[in-house]
């Protein structure tokens, strides 16, 4: 059974939504406050979560939004936060004790206690990479409504995150599983035939291998048609991001990954398609915005009017549709082979991959070789076949892939 189904249960329009925003000032964080700050009335702001290495955006957001309690990873930001909040006080023109200063938790459990005291119809994970995990299961142990952008907790978690989430609770944030949720609603799951992935091909889509070994980082952060944080800009341009969604749209919806497609769409307008048995695809069509999943997922199943300019059909234009060059961006055919055979295996990939990543933004790894170092790694994890049994053993199959792909890029580095 899909951990995603259409719960259409909801509050009554008078009653705001109360959100937790987990990576506040990242790329999907701020986008999500721009969504609340638009809808006056339907949503209400209940705490932050960032990491801490902007200060001066978190207290403008705790202030703007008159929110309770902040919380910060980096526990020696917090003089800095403070210092922040009274600056930001100022600019806005307030007298001392005209506003309210948010109670400040800090460190590395800092995002747990905010989830915990803090109680939400909705927790939106923003935060980046596999870290997002004990949030993302603190987030389900509460009951609220996990909106989840941190698709790296899904994928590294698998079975456990799965086990913990209650039917609807889990909503994607993804622009593609939000598009492939709106595709199965009112669908009857065993219509499916296959769901199919769109993406964009990232920059260097039609270039050859070879062509790929001297590009730079500034050049894999240049998306054609997405403004993203710079991990998951790199991950496209490798396709790494594919493959983890991929691996997230198996675990999502329960669908084989033989019937999962990956098809590249350069104009990044159909989000994901669903083909049903009876012959019959349908499409989510929408520009290149991150703010209708977002608001989706903060309202699911209801739409927010007016998050982002509609399309248009006065003027020609294509939607062209070509397959994955798999032999010049073998990730996602590399993901597919990790998802099936399971056990720890999604997270060696994630995690090898965040590594590699690193080593190709310092220096240490040319662009093609992100890839090769993750398919290194997945060869050699033999031992992390199993099924995980607790976190624990997922973060030793997290720690034993970062090992590896550091040793292997440090090598290629003396070669």
């Amino acid at each position: 059974m899909s951990a995603m189904h259409a719960d259409t249960d909801t509050q009554s329009d008078a009653d705001p939504r109360t959100v937790l925003i987990l990576g506040s000032t990242g790329s999907i964080g701020t986008q999500a406050l721009e969504v609340i700050r638009d809808n006056p009335g339907r949503f209400r702001v209940a705490g932050l979560a960032a990491g801490g290495s902007d200060p001066a955006a978190l207290a403008a957001q705790a202030l703007e939004f008159e929110v309770p309690v902040v919380a910060v990873a980096k526990g020696t930001a917090t003089e800095d936060v403070q210092l922040a909040l009274y600056a930001e006080a100022q600019k806005r023109g307030y007298a001392s004790g005209e506003f309210r200063m948010p109670r400040l938790l800090a460190g590395p459990d800092a995002v747990l206690e905010l989830i915990e005291s803090s109680p939400a119809d909705v927790v939106l994970n923003g935060v980046d990479g596999s870290r997002g995990l004990r949030p993302t299961l603190a987030a389900l142990e509460t009951g609220a409504q996990l909106a989840l952008a941190n698709k790296e907790s899904l994928i590294a978690g698998g079975s456990l995150v799965l086990r913990k989430a209650a039917p609807g609770q889990l909503v994607p944030v993804d622009s593609e599983h939000s598009a492939l949720a709106q595709c199965l609603l009112g669908n009857d799951e065993d219509d499916v035939d296959r769901l199919v992935l769109t993406a964009s091909g990232g920059p260097f889509r039609g270039r050859g291998r070879a062509e790929l070994a001297e590009v730079t980082v500034q050049e894999a952060l240049a998306h054609p048609t997405w403004s993203m944080g710079n991990v998951v800009t790199i991950n496209s341009a490798t396709l790494v991001n594919k493959g983890l969604e991929l691996i997230e749209a198996h675990l999502l919806f329960g669908i084989d990954y033989s019937r999962i497609d990956v098809v590249v769409h350069p104009q990044s307008i159909v989000h994901s398609m669903v083909t049903y048995t009876d012959g019959g695809t349908i499409a989510q069509a929408s520009p290149p915005n991150m703010k209708i999943p977002i608001a989706m997922s903060l309202e699911w199943p209801r739409r927010v009017p007016g998050v982002a300019p509609r399309l248009t059909f006065d003027a020609a234009q294509e939607w062209t549709f070509e397959p994955v060059d798999d032999e010049t961006f073998p990730a996602v055919e590399l993901a597919r082979s990790a998802g099936t055979a399971g056990g720890c295996l999604p997270a060696i990939y994630n995690a090898a991959n965040e590594e590699a990543l690193s080593a190709f933004v310092t220096g240490h790894l040319r662009f093609p070789e992100i890839v090769q170092t993750v398919g290194e790694v997945l060869a050699a994890a033999d031992q992390w076949r199993a099924e995980p049994s607790d976190l624990d053993e997922i973060f030793a199959a997290e720690d034993w892939a970062r090992s590896r792909a550091r040793e292997l890029a440090a090598g290629r580095k003396a070669e």
